[in-house]
């Protein structure tokens, strides 16, 4: 088997270090990891495979004989350096929103529409994170009865922004709390702690938020249906890993939730746990740490007679992140289109 050179552009990082945990976890090919973050990290130390390496401050020549460079270190980096990567015979594998709506980017979930790796010219998108869960949950059912209309309402964990300065908020806003103390807000527009809020992103014109307006966008484009109404509605909760969604889908002709059980039980990377009798459905903090988008509380949608209703879940670091990009990279290597233009 071949083996690769690999770079994680934001190593440091809550995504930029699960990708380590993935890559060594699905044991993927690596000849070499190089590992790369901005000037203030750079000297840090992380393990890879029982090595010690010491990460690098990302310039240019970084990615002179790299095969794959996982980026996660926001849209002005990967704006800057993923053509840097590509033009020096990388395929990047970027993490930020820079690249997801452009039309000559594939954005890629793989379960879902693998073959847009073959068309890549150096970059691939990966999605959103609540995007992800969502279309991995809807994919097999949109195959069997297309998908009409999507309202989607999230329940985002704080790891989805801010890295570890959020986790570190939430964690000392809830003692001060607690502790009868006043909080003050840095990571987050309002306290966190104890508190949900439903803004994620910055407000659009239309009165969406930025996070909002992405999942329409990129589920149209993932699952190639440009005719697919999508509203949502993004809200932050005070928890650590895991976001939740409550989705309601309107599809072509009826399907009952049996129906949707059995289709869903047999798709690639979907759990179901979904029985009422003994209070089983999936959980933010039964998501973090896996791989899987779980998919519970599957019932007829009371509004609607073509509708369905269900709770989807997943770890947002994982499937709704880093393991979702090292599936592209698995892929790219299967169709053998790691070069540059496919």
């Amino acid at each position: 088997m071949s083996e690769y050179r690999v770079a994680i552009v934001g190593a440091t990082g809550l995504v930029g270090q699960e990708f380590i945990n993935v890559l060594e976890q699905r044991d993927f090919p690596m000849l070499s990891v190089k590992l790369l973050a901005s000037d203030r990290s750079a000297g840090r130390k992380l393990f890879v495979r029982h090595q010690e390496i010491e990460v690098e401050e990302t310039v240019p020549e970084s990615f002179e004989g790299i095969d794959i460079a996982l980026f996660s270190a926001g849209g002005d980096t990967s704006r800057h350096f993923a053509p840097i990567a590509a033009k020096a015979g990388a395929v990047v594998i970027d993490n930020s929103s820079a690249w997801r709506m452009e039309k000559a980017v594939p954005l890629v979930v793989p379960e879902i529409n693998p073959e847009d790796c073959k068309w890549h010219k150096g970059i691939i998108a990966n999605p959103n994170c609540s995007t992800i869960q969502m279309v991995v949950a809807l994919y097999p059912l949109h195959k069997v009865n297309p998908i009409k209309r999507i309202i989607v309402d999230t329940y985002q964990s704080v790891s989805g922004v801010g890295g570890a300065a959020a986790l570190e908020e939430l964690t000392t806003q809830a003692r001060q709390v607690l502790g009868g103390e006043p909080t003050v807000p840095h990571v987050f527009p309002h306290q966190i702690a104890f508190n949900v809020l439903p803004e994620i992103d910055v407000f659009l014109d239309n009165d969406y938020t930025k996070e909002e307006w992405k999942m329409l966008e990129e589920t149209r484009k993932i699952m190639h249906a440009d005719t697919i109404a999508v509203s949502a509605t993004c809200v932050r909760v005070p928890v650590f890993i895991g976001h939740s969604e409550a989705v309601h889908v309107e599809f072509s002709h009826p399907m009952t939730p049996d129906e949707a059980r059995q289709i869903l039980a047999r798709a690639p990377g979907v759990k179901v746990l979904d029985d009422n009798s003994v209070s089983l459905y999936p959980t933010a903090w039964q998501s973090a740490r896996t791989d899987d988008v779980f998919v519970g509380r599957i019932r007829q949608d009371a509004s609607h007679a073509n509708g369905l209703a269900m709770w989807v879940v997943a770890d947002n670091l994982r499937k709704g992140a880093a393991l979702n990009a090292v599936q592209i990279a698995e892929e790219v290597i299967k169709q053998g289109c790691l070069s540059s233009g496919g």
